[in-house]
């Protein structure tokens, strides 16, 4: 009988062997494990650790440039004329509004005031939400009445506290940005320190506080910050979406904000479609960035009541051409190297023809000439011949439209930001160049090689372009493109600047650049590139803390006070001496304040981007042009006019020099030679009449029949005009 038995095994068989075998393999998964956990623990403090400093930081900027204000006007012991003051020209015009929506008797007339406005220019009602960027005033102004804080915090300081607050949004977006880019939020630290310690160069906000740009930039540092997380590899389709939103939302926040944003956002247009015709970006986010940059700004043009500059924008004839060509040619990254440069070159030419095609024909559509003074001036900026166009002559000779001053780069250099953004900037160019020419052959390589080669090849190309992924080449055209619009633009340097911040901490604190940097000289270890990330930083931080926290504490401490008696007392007198619904011509700078301060009709301000009001302030400008005091009176009481303000500083002007002077302009544009030695135009004429801002003064009878002096201080004429029948 046959039976089945247990086999025995002796104590040194194979049950003893397989027990090691077990725990050999326990040990390792249990290690994993515990790395994983311990790197995952790792993130999350440095996460915490990070968001928490970059929020402080934040939070300190706000701080210290409401000191600064504070300290150099002594804000909160001045008068409230002298608050309103202190908002000079066009931050004067905005606040205004503001100032209307609060003192409306409900919020619903307030915004009906805003769509009927008859104040602003006189004998015209205009949509001042259509023509102006203030939706931010309007909001502002409705949550200040909707909040219970009326008896604690006065208007103003809800109103200045929040361009403050937003500060915080600005550097915070700056810091993630540089995190973003660089892995580790020693970057931010760096970058938000340089923004800092650069102040000068990279904000205005403390004296400049309604001024539109300071609204929109923290929109559009976000908006940055956004698009650089979204262009990483392997993000989810929930954090691709949410990440879209997100740029969404700061691109119509940015755009909402600021009437330069369609020129801003070209830029930006321009520096995604220059990396995707190189393919150094996914065409999928590529062209979802164009969707949103023009349901952005269509969305605005809408709630701007179908604002006709906005729809006659390059931006969106650029976007739409662009999508165009995308859908013309299909086969665009396809071919040889000659045979896809060829295509590129018939694709920019393309995009460009479509461009001028689409715009010219919007504009004749709707016969849009509200921007035309912008391409008159840039005409004349860049050589394209002489010009003696008053308003493109008044841009020309305004230093903050003039070239970038050779005195920044100083200053920036003082901090080693300039030094570091070169030397960055020098890296990653020659890395995109070399990825771009790369990226041109590679689909002709691919298609040679078949099979499993091509799993190999891919690898390849992956450890080739590591050192420029795609967030970072994104920063870098945007660094380039705007670095040339801030040199050619000096009022567009804070666009640079503080993105010059983020891309030279991100260089310093960046494993790719230190490992670049490290195999070319035949020094590159792991260990060593670590080491050099972080210390590095960590001793150009200790080298600005050392140089620029005296001097950070010495310009807290000094305090100045707001002195300006003699506009003061214009206000002052205004308000007691004219009735509510007189009309004032003038100076477009001080016109503002005035409106701002009493409440008076103005003949024109400073908001400049409308053809018709460009031709009025020419025409009010002629008070300080030679003209006949019939002709002047003709033209102010076709406007309206019941009372001109003259100034000295603006008759005797010596700021600018020959030929760039408010009345050598007017000079010009009226076929006269220009006052004191200097050469003049061959076809130049003298003038039939002395200039009328002087003559007046005179009181001559031809002068005192049509204006009479009402008031008068060290600063300030002002004249009454008579209303003859």
């Amino acid at each position: 009988m046959t039976t089945v038995r247990q086999r025995k095994v002796g104590k040194g068989t194979e049950a003893d062997e397989d027990q090691p075998s077990e725990e050999k393999n326990v040990k390792p998964d249990g290690k994993i494990l515990s790395d994983h956990t311990g790197r995952k623990l790792w993130n999350i403090l440095s996460i915490t650790v990070g968001g928490i400093v970059a929020i402080s930081l934040g939070l300190l900027t706000s701080v210290y440039v409401a000191t600064l204000h504070e300290n150099d006007l002594w804000f909160s012991n001045i008068k409230e004329v002298e608050r309103e003051i202190s908002f000079r020209t066009e931050c004067g015009l905005y606040y205004s509004y503001y100032k209307e929506m609060i003192q409306a008797a409900s919020i619903q007339q307030g915004l009906h005031g805003l769509v009927y406005d008859n104040k602003t220019e006189s004998v015209r009602t205009i949509n001042i939400l259509e023509r102006m960027n203030v939706y931010q005033e309007v909001f502002l102004s409705i949550l200040y009445r909707i909040l219970p804080i009326q008896q604690y915090l006065e208007p103003v300081y809800f109103y200045i506290y929040t361009l403050f607050g937003l500060q915080a949004v600005y550097v915070i977006a700056l810091y993630v940005t540089s995190w973003l880019l660089s892995g580790t939020w020693l970057s931010g630290l760096l970058a938000a320190c340089w923004y800092i310690t650069n102040r000068i160069d990279t904000t205005r906000v403390e004296f400049t506080i309604p001024l539109r740009e300071n609204w929109a930039l923290p929109f559009f540092a976000v908006q940055i910050a956004a698009i650089t997380y979204l262009l990483r590899t392997h993000l989810q389709p929930v954090q691709e979406r949410l990440t879209l939103t997100a740029v969404f939302i700061a691109t119509f926040l940015f755009s909402l904000t600021w009437q330069f944003n369609q020129f801003m956002m070209l830029i930006q247009a321009l520096a995604l479609f220059i990396l995707d015709c190189f393919d150094m970006l996914p065409t999928a986010k590529v062209v979802w960035l164009y969707v949103i940059q023009i349901s952005g700004l269509l969305l605005v043009c809408v709630l701007q009541f179908f604002n006709s500059m906005i729809l006659g924008s390059l931006l969106i004839s650029f976007n739409a051409s662009v999508l165009i060509a995308r859908t013309i040619q299909k086969n665009l990254k396809k071919g040889g190297l000659l045979n896809r440069f060829g295509k590129l070159i018939l694709h920019v030419l393309l995009v460009l023809c479509l461009t001028l095609l689409i715009n010219k024909l919007i504009k004749k559509t709707l016969n849009l000439e509200s921007d035309e003074h912008i391409f008159k001036f840039l005409k004349a900026k860049f050589g394209f011949g002489a010009t003696r166009d008053f308003d493109a002559n008044l841009y020309l000779c305004e230093e903050a439209f003039g070239l970038l001053p050779l005195n920044t780069f100083s200053r920036l250099s003082d901090t080693l930001l300039f030094y570091v953004y070169i030397f960055v900037l020098f890296l990653m160019t020659v890395a995109a160049v070399i990825v771009a020419f790369r990226n041109l052959r590679t689909f002709y390589f691919f298609c040679l090689i078949s099979g499993s080669n091509q799993v190999q090849f891919v690898e390849k190309m992956e450890e080739c372009t590591i050192t420029l992924k795609p967030d970072a080449a994104y920063n870098l055209i945007h660094t380039v493109l705007f670095g040339c619009l801030a040199l050619s633009t000096m009022r567009m340097k804070y666009l640079w600047t503080s993105h010059m911040c983020v891309f030279a901490s991100f260089g310093l604190c960046s494993t790719e650049v230190w490992k670049l940097i490290l195999k070319c000289i035949h020094l590159y270890t792991s260990q060593r590139t670590h080491v050099i990330k972080y210390s590095v930083p960590i001793i150009t931080l200790l080298y600005i803390s050392y140089k620029f926290w005296p001097g950070i504490m010495d310009e807290l401490s000094e305090l100045r006070e707001f002195y300006d008696p003699d506009t003061v007392e214009l206000m002052n007198w205004i308000k007691s001496n004219t009735p509510n619904t007189a009309v004032f011509a003038g100076s477009m700078q001080l016109l503002a304040g005035v409106k701002l301060c009493t409440g008076r009709t103005l003949t024109n301000h400073p908001h400049y981007e409308d053809k018709n009001l460009r031709e009025r302030t020419k025409q009010i400008y002629q008070i300080y042009a030679k003209r006949s005091p019939e002709d002047v009176h003709r033209i102010l009481r076709s406007f309206g006019t019941d009372y001109v303000i003259l100034e000295d500083s603006i008759c005797y002007e010596r700021r600018h020099s020959r030929g760039c002077r408010l009345r050598d302009l007017l000079d010009v544009a009226n076929g006269h030679i220009m006052d004191g030695l200097g050469e003049n135009e061959p076809d130049l004429k003298p003038a039939l009449y002395p200039r009328f801002c002087e003559e007046i003064k005179k009181t001559l009878p031809s002068y005192t029949m049509h204006f009479t002096r009402v008031f008068q201080n060290k600063t300030f004429h002002v004249y009454r005009l008579t209303k003859h029948k």
